[in-house]
This record gives structure tokens, sequence and C-alpha cells, in this order.
């Protein structure tokens, strides 16, 4: 699959195509339809290019405030060529110095496959995530299932093939097990960790629907759903 790759080096976003615009449509859909509220203050870490940040925006409308962070230079300058809306704003910052941000806080912070990138360091990004989560605040991210036999092949097989996927030397996939744990011990609560979405971003435009329709099914099937691409990962702050 062909990827962007960030200024380190690192393969970060999938090329555009109309099934990663597809994907990606789906995605920002399916983390909204898991916010609830008016006005409400959305920070995606991990913005990338600027894609999801602002189908999410335009989902939200313009009562709604979303803000695309990302520590890539050239990627937020994309962002904030490319997509422009009332209501969208994109920066340059690491999530990581959390507290320098002041003190606005955010109803939801959410991402798409970013996570992963700290998995050794987990426990410290989701202690910076609280941080900036409003008292009740939720998390929603979507992220790569070691499961699904193309993660599992790039992820946890040789060092080889992740040198040729050009993987972060810090990211893994996850499994439920894993990231349940974590996230019971940052303390969160109402964990939800479901197997999500089966299509590719380099699916032939003609393979788009019927994918999106037989992945729909394979979703609520027991056993086969494990082999999805993703997992939809939320949960709120006790704070």
């Amino acid at each position: 699959m062909a990827n962007i790759i960030d200024d380190l080096g690192y393969n970060q976003i999938f090329k555009a195509s109309l099934a990663m615009e597809v994907r990606t449509r789906r995605r920002a859909a399916a983390i909204v339809s898991q916010m609830q509220g008016e006005n409400l203050n959305v920070l995606e870490i991990g913005c990338g290019s600027g894609e999801l940040s602002f189908f999410i925006s335009d989902m939200l409308g313009e009562a709604a405030k979303v803000i695309g962070i990302d520590i890539c230079e050239s990627f937020i300058l994309k962002a904030q060529k490319k997509y422009q809306l009332p209501n969208l704003d994109f920066m340059v910052f690491d999530f990581k110095q959390a507290k320098q941000i002041g003190k606005q806080k955010f109803d939801y912070v959410v991402g798409n496959g970013m996570l992963h990138h700290f998995y050794y360091e987990l426990d410290e990004a989701l202690a910076n995530i609280k941080w900036l989560l409003k008292p009740g605040g939720k998390i929603i991210f979507f992220e790569p299932n070691l499961l699904n036999p193309y993660c599992y092949l790039i992820f946890n097989t040789t060092q080889w093939m992740r040198h040729l996927a050009k993987l972060d030397p810090n990211e893994m996939a996850f499994s439920k097990k894993f990231i349940n744990k974590h996230l019971t011990s940052a303390d969160f609560k109402n964990i939800r960790i479901a197997y999500r979405d089966f299509l590719l971003p380099n699916t032939p435009a003609i393979l788009i629907k019927p994918l999106c329709f037989i992945g729909a099914i394979l979703e609520k099937i027991p056993f086969l759903n494990c082999l999805s691409q993703s997992l939809l990962v939320s949960g709120a702050s006790k704070h």
C-alpha cells in the first residue's frame, strides 16, 4: 500500500484514493455517532494532512470546534491549505506536551491510527490525553488490530518486514486485551473495544461498495470479525 512519509522517514498516511476517502469518511461518521452534546470541543491527535478532522468538523456543524494537531509541520501546512472551515483549526503540536496547550480542555480527544505509535509508552500517552479532557470527557480512536493478517504480518513478524513497511520503531498493533488493560490502568470507564472495518485503502473503486456491505456483515459475526483491520476504542475519563 502506498504511503506518505513523515519528517522522520516513517510511513504515516495512506496516499489519497477514492477508497481512502470513503474509509476516512466512514471512520469520521463512526466517531461522530458516539458523540453527545452541543457546542463540542474536539481534538484530533496525529491529524496528518487533516482529512479526519475535516470530515468530523463538517459532520458536527459550526456549533462545534475541532482542532487537529500533529508534530509533522509539512502535514499541518498541507491540512491548513486544503481544509478550511469556520469551526476547524490545525496546529503543529506535540500532545506529549499537553500542559503547554493552556487551560483549554476538550469534550472528545480522537484519532485514527495514533495510539499504537506509543505502544511502549502507552500509559504516559493516556495520562497526557486525560489531562486534555474535560471531566467525563471521552476518547475515541481507530487503531490497527493485531489479529488482522496484514497487520500481524507487518507489525509482529520480522524486523525486515517492519523496515520494509517503514514502521516507527515504537509502533505496534493492538490486541483487545492489551488496550483494555492499559485503559483500565489509566482509570478510564465505560471502555468499549469493537472490531471494525474491512475496507482496504487501495481497494479498486468498483469493489468499494461490495466490500463495505460485506464488511458490515462480518463485523457482526463472532470470530470472523476479529480479522477486521481496526479496533474502535472508546472510554470516558473519570476525573
